[in-house]
């Protein structure tokens, strides 16, 4: 019985959308009544929770919306996914993505209610452990659930959240709450998790660290500076986790979990039992690896742009073009124009170069431009002047495979543990992003010195200047952001990080995001469509739930 119970609680999330129960009630049970019950009801949350490595389950789709409504990632083509419809802010009601969000998120908090209701803290460290892991499990989930689905807690704490509920009772149907009560249970989840678990456990079960290093963000998003820095010291001093040195850091995606000191908490994928054939996989829609993946969302020219500002960057080995064979020299750049109907585009221009006299040249609408080049003290660039001398930026490179005119910036950061074409343990939180946390909060206490502190150890690991001072130009909380985009890219967080800092989300570069009628250059912050409807499958079942403005 114990080794069919988590697949068990698997298949039900598979097989039954509107499901709410986490398992039947005689297999609870069973469960209940086992010596082992609580661990195995603990593993069942976990489960629910990571969902498998083809693309199914709460993470897979959580990750897809913190992602896709970026400016990371550009989409070369549509789709009939209805993940598209987080890409291009076009959000529906009835999004099956969105319901398994919902539904996977709440069977797996019924789950931790269960074991926090049924099981007494104090007998020994093994149960206060896994109940600990209980808490913090339920405050992820409804930390997840209340950023998708709720507003920015800067935006009023009075706004609608999602539905809190503590019991492990199925039939008990509570309507929303507010996104303050939300923000309040996860907060006390996070430091009761912090209190009951004392054991050494490894990275892919939670831990002391792991609650301390969720609150450092979730107070972050609170914007209580304070309690950021306050609960990113304890995980720094804690001693637990190192960066990975500059070399090893290209390779991060290829290690397990267990095998990574830079990972505070992740969901453990293995290559037998959690993959498949990977074309459903996260990272089968960023590269065609070993003949395996779509390969349709490539990094985007906004992103390519503030990268390139240091061409050593270690986190530039994230990004691979994929060039056509034989290779072929060009200067490439991004063009502003005007479609049919006067509204703007943003495409790629490519153009063959050659060389003559020791020059770089390229033959465009039968008339020749000279390439320059323009050295400053990182990098050198590239530009020429068009036929009404402006000065146009290029990039020398050679040329690219290209899906709909989009050139083909394969993403590796989600692919290839342990050299499995599509394999990835999503990483939840990592050390770099709690010294990024602390980085903010200082910026935001006017603490200059102590926010680009922090900053430069994330620069000196990616191998490229410190800053001295803040970058002219920038505020100090522009550049902790600015680096927050380069190392935390691909990682699910860049929509929530400009939003929940009262920014507009700019989308003026090349992406099927643009097609169509009225779309979205830039997304407003105050704009409803930032966060999800409510799925209309919950509110069938569930009528006194408050949909989502419109």
């Amino acid at each position: 019985m114990k080794k069919i119970l988590i697949p068990f609680i698997a298949l039900t999330l598979i097989a039954c959308n509107i499901d709410r129960s986490p398992f039947d009630s005689k297999e609870s049970d069973v469960i209940l009544a086992d010596p082992t019950g609580l661990q195995t009801i603990t593993l069942g949350n976990y489960a629910l929770l990571k969902g498998d490595a083809n693309g199914g389950g709460f993470f897979n789709n959580l990750y897809r919306v913190g992602e896709y409504g970026g400016d990371n990632i550009d989409i070369s083509g549509t789709t009939s996914d209805q993940f598209f419809y987080y890409y291009n802010y076009r959000s529906i009601k009835n999004n099956g993505r969105s319901n398994v969000i919902w539904n996977a998120g709440y069977k797996a908090i019924i789950g931790c209610n269960r074991v926090i209701s049924k099981f007494p803290e104090g007998k020994d460290a093994d149960t206060d452990q896994l109940i600990g892991e209980n808490y913090f499990l339920r405050a992820y989930v409804y930390f997840s659930l209340v950023n998708v689905f709720g507003k920015p807690y800067n935006q009023g704490t009075g706004n609608l959240g999602v539905p809190l509920k503590t019991s492990d009772d199925v039939n008990e149907l509570p309507p929303r709450a507010t996104v303050g009560a939300i923000y309040d249970q996860v907060v006390s989840d996070l430091k009761k998790a912090e209190q009951l678990m004392t054991l050494d456990k490894k990275n892919i079960y939670a831990s002391k660290e792991a609650a301390q290093a969720l609150l450092s963000r979730v107070y972050l998003y609170m914007e209580n500076n304070d309690k950021t820095i306050e609960y990113a010291d304890k995980v720094i001093n804690s001693g637990k986790y190192t960066m990975l040195s500059n070399s090893e850091f290209p390779s991060y995606p290829t290690k397990t979990p267990e095998n990574n000191n830079e990972t505070i908490f992740a969901f453990k994928y293995n290559k037998d039992g959690d993959y498949s054939d990977g074309w459903n996989t996260i990272g089968s829609m960023y590269a065609n690896i070993q003949s395996v993946g779509w390969g349709e969302m490539y990094a985007s020219s906004s992103y390519l742009d503030l990268i390139r500002q240091n061409p050593q960057d270690a986190r530039m080995k994230f990004i691979s073009p994929k060039y056509t064979s034989p290779l072929t020299p060009v200067a490439y750049w991004v063009q502003k124009g005007t479609n049919a109907t006067g509204g703007v585009t943003y495409s790629y221009v490519f153009q063959k170069t050659f060389q003559q006299g020791g020059n770089t040249f390229f033959t465009m609408n039968s008339v020749n431009y000279q390439v320059y080049s323009e050295v400053l003290p990182n990098k050198t660039n590239y530009y020429f002047n068009n036929s009404s001398g402006v000065k146009v930026y290029v990039t020398l490179d050679n040329d690219m495979d290209k899906r709909n005119g989009y050139p083909k910036f394969y993403i590796l950061k989600c692919s290839l543990q342990e050299g499995v074409a599509q394999l990835w343990s999503p990483v939840v939180i990592r050390l770099a992003e709690i010294y990024l946390n602390r980085a903010e909060a200082y910026a935001k206490k006017g603490m200059t010195t102590s926010a680009l502190a922090d900053v430069n150890i994330i620069r000196t690991r990616a191998g490229i200047p410190t800053y001295a001072s803040t970058p002219a130009g920038q505020t100090t909380l522009e550049a902790v952001l600015q680096e927050r985009r380069l190392e935390l890219a691909f990682e699910a967080q860049r929509k929530y990080d400009v939003f929940r800092n009262k920014l507009d989300m700019n989308r003026q570069y090349p992406g099927s995001h643009l097609n169509g009628t009225n779309p979205f250059y830039t997304m407003p912050y105050t704009n409803n469509r930032i966060i999800e409807y409510i799925p209309e499958q919950q509110i069938q079942i569930q009528p006194n739930l408050i949909q989502n403005p419109d």
